[in-house]
């Protein structure tokens, strides 16, 4: 039995398409994979909060050692890291904004990659903590970025995904882009459609 971990990022409801497209495969998956679990985070309509100074205080330091100001700024952290450890796979929603992820996405990152839980500091350098996991992120995209385009010197959003997400040792990454989203209606019903076969590929070999 698998246990997946879903995480929408667009703050948007039936509008977003890459809500629309995380929940095919989701439905699906479930449909082919009946005995396995589905954990669901929506950081789009629940972010989490930014990293302040007593957050930083306590992922510095040891749990004994903490205020009870620095102990309730880390509690969200320590749940969500759990969260992620607890799953197998992961199944993110990521639409592009402003070239790069969504600022809650961002936010829940800072959450998640933390010294001694998710990434240590050796003598040969960082090491991921995070093994033997596999990542399905399935992107949105108002225009083209990928390589070839005119457009692919801006697309600091998959680089990013594959950088944060490998530094944690998850390196097992597979990418299904809906792009070209914004620019016309056969575009976008072409794009969308090849994003739907991409799923449906995936489902049978993921």
């Amino acid at each position: 039995m698998t246990h997946l971990l879903h995480i929408d990022t667009s703050p948007r409801g039936e509008r977003s398409f890459s809500r629309r497209l995380t929940q095919k495969f989701i439905s699906e998956w479930k449909a082919a994979h009946p005995a396995d679990t589905v954990t669901y985070r929506d950081l789009g309509h629940q972010p989490p909060p930014a990293v302040d100074e007593a957050w930083i205080a306590a992922a510095y330091s040891a749990p004994a050692d903490h205020t009870p100001e620095q102990a309730e700024a880390i509690r969200l952290s320590d749940h969500l890291i759990n969260e992620l450890l607890a799953a197998d796979r992961y199944v993110f929603g990521v639409p592009m904004y402003n070239f790069s992820i969504p600022a809650n996405f961002k936010a829940y990152i800072d959450q998640v990659v933390r010294p001694g839980r998710t990434f240590a500091v050796t003598d040969q350098g960082y090491q991921g903590l995070v093994h033997s996991k596999k990542a399905l992120v399935i992107t949105a995209e108002g225009a083209q970025y990928q390589a070839g385009t005119p457009t692919a010197d801006y697309n600091f959003h998959e680089p990013y995904i594959r950088t944060i997400l490998g530094f944690m040792g998850i390196t097992d990454i597979n990418f299904i882009h809906a792009d070209g989203l914004a620019m016309g209606d056969e575009m976008r019903e072409k794009s969308l459609n090849e994003a739907t076969a991409a799923i449906q590929s995936a489902i049978g070999s993921w």
